[in-house]
């Protein structure tokens, strides 16, 4: 067996020649080469608390992952998560943390050695988990408690508009030029040069959502999954300096954002 992830694996023995294989990392990735048999997978955050029961578990097959089905395991019983054929479309597959842990099975094939199965996986928050991926968020508008702790907590915060929308086989990819960017992950905006100073980037939506091209200024922020950027909350700009500066005259804003 050959493990990989983003931080220390440890494993252990069980009945039957299952192995026990524990993630403690918020993301990773898992590399079975040549799979016999069957691992189970315990995806578990380092901390223990009541938040860590409100995580979700979103895991993304490489295309060229083979050799297994992958199942969730909950107090014995399995329910089909990805067939072997399906792992190649490299879909993201989302599901609660107390849904239970992976069980790995090995499809029998005559020749293993061109079989490898390999998954990255991130545990997220509830709010922008599972709804993300399984492409069923119900898009309803960020109340405004919400909208203040997103410019807070969000992978990325931007100020910009939409210039394009696309509709894509599963999701919508709004494109976006950024004029102000307060924050970002990962270089999910890129610059336009040092003279333009600004930036253009992608972020997806779920279909339902109804996205369209509109005129003036949004606040765009939201969650980076897999190197791919989700839409979160997206007020109008004017809207959430509204609300910002109400925030701000009763002491309520969860952090400082310069809206100069």
């Amino acid at each position: 067996l050959s493990f990989f992830s983003s931080s220390g694996l440890s494993h252990e023995g069980h009945a039957r020649d299952v192995e026990q294989v524990y993630l403690r990392c918020s993301q990773g990735s898992l590399e079975w080469l040549y799979p016999t048999g069957a691992i189970i997978v315990n995806l578990r955050p380092n901390t223990v608390s009541q938040a860590a029961t409100r995580l979700s578990v979103c895991i993304k097959p490489s295309a060229d992952s083979r050799g297994t089905n992958i199942y969730l395991d909950r107090n014995g019983k399995l329910r089909m998560l990805l067939r072997e054929q399906d792992q190649a479309q490299g879909k993201v597959q989302c599901f609660s943390i107390l849904e239970g842990s992976l069980f790995i099975e090995a499809v029998p094939h005559m020749d293993i050695s061109r079989r490898i199965t390999v998954f990255q996986y991130e545990l997220v928050s509830d709010r922008l988990g599972p709804e993300a991926h399984s492409l069923s968020a119900p898009c309803q508008p960020c109340s405004d408690a919400e909208m203040l702790l997103a410019v807070c907590t969000n992978d990325f915060v931007a100020r910009g508009s939409i210039k394009k929308v696309e509709q894509e086989e599963e999701h919508s990819s709004v494109t976006v030029e950024i004029s102000r960017l307060y924050r970002q992950k990962t270089q999910v905006f890129v610059s336009g040069g040092v003279r333009t100073r600004s930036w253009r980037g992608h972020i997806k939506m779920p279909l339902q959502c109804g996205v369209k091209s509109g005129e003036g200024e949004f606040l765009f922020t939201g969650m980076v999954r897999f190197g791919e950027a989700w839409m979160g909350c997206a007020p109008r700009y004017k809207d959430f300096l509204r609300l910002y500066h109400e925030a701000q005259q009763q002491g309520a804003n969860p952090c400082h954002v310069d809206t100069d």
